[in-house]
């Protein structure tokens, strides 16, 4: 959201950084976001990295016990938009019989594709593997996958710079278009609907979908504090762009 460590900085009662860096380990030391002293050099190294350590300030928060549920949750979502990093969560709070403490590694080969398949995990799906992107598109980055299953509900989720925009916005908007307009389309060219005694619209292309939505946006323009919604216009023809032309190909591949 654009304030990262401060914000965890001015809420937390001690906040200590280690910085390797340049063959040098700096290290400053924070109380409720002022410094404890100057930055320290306090040896060398031949990494590079951070290491951000707090504690919350109790006087301001309700529970200063973190869920692991959520912190999971979170960290297997960023796996997934983020296709070949290792994210790793340890709990030593939480020591097993055999002394060692409760640990969970998130790692996505595949991405999205994978993400999609997981938010599927107990439904039957009507393809054998998600239909995925990853493209460029009037320089915003779009990656998207779906797939379909034999429910009735639309699944799709989205995301900014790797916030989920559960408001949608211009990215979703554009999804949505490409996707009903692709989809029509064929059905037309194809012939099926010459027999339909109803118009088709866009909520009927939606039925049983799962979808992911990601997109990078250098200047997002977000509407409401909650930076749940993005309002960049040009994102929606980067994505319904991106949309018709992934899915036009694939159905010229896949016709069944």
């Amino acid at each position: 959201h654009g304030v990262g460590v401060s914000c965890v900085n001015a809420l937390s009662i001690h906040l200590r950084a280690e910085i390797h860096r340049e063959g040098k380990i700096y290290v400053q030391e924070y109380s409720i976001g002022a410094p404890k002293g100057d930055v320290q050099v306090v040896g060398d190294t031949n990494k590079t990295g951070t290491y951000i350590t707090f504690k919350p300030d109790d006087s301001i928060f309700i529970t200063t016990e973190y869920k692991y549920e959520i912190l999971a949750a979170r960290l297997r979502e960023l796996a997934y938009l983020n296709a070949g990093i290792n994210l790793i969560l340890k709990d030593l709070r939480d020591v097993g019989e055999d002394g060692n403490p409760r640990i969970d590694k998130f790692y996505s080969e595949e991405g999205l594709s994978e993400f999609v398949q997981y938010l599927d995990g107990t439904r039957e799906t009507l393809i054998e593997n998600a239909i995925h992107i990853s493209t460029e598109k009037n320089d915003v980055p779009v990656e998207l996958a779906m797939q379909y299953n034999n429910s009735f509900t639309e699944n799709v989720h989205s995301y900014v710079n790797n916030i989920n925009t559960i408001e949608g916005g211009t990215h979703l908007t554009g999804f949505r278009r490409g996707l009903t307009r692709t989809l029509k389309t064929w059905a037309e060219k194809s012939g099926m609907l010459a027999k339909l005694k109803f118009d088709i619209n866009g909520d009927d292309f939606r039925e049983g979908l799962t979808a992911v939505v990601s997109v990078k946006v250098a200047e997002p323009q977000f509407e409401g504090q909650t930076k749940t919604k993005l309002g960049n216009s040009e994102v929606s023809l980067a994505v319904d762009q991106a949309v018709s032309g992934m899915l036009a190909n694939y159905l010229e591949e896949n016709p069944k």
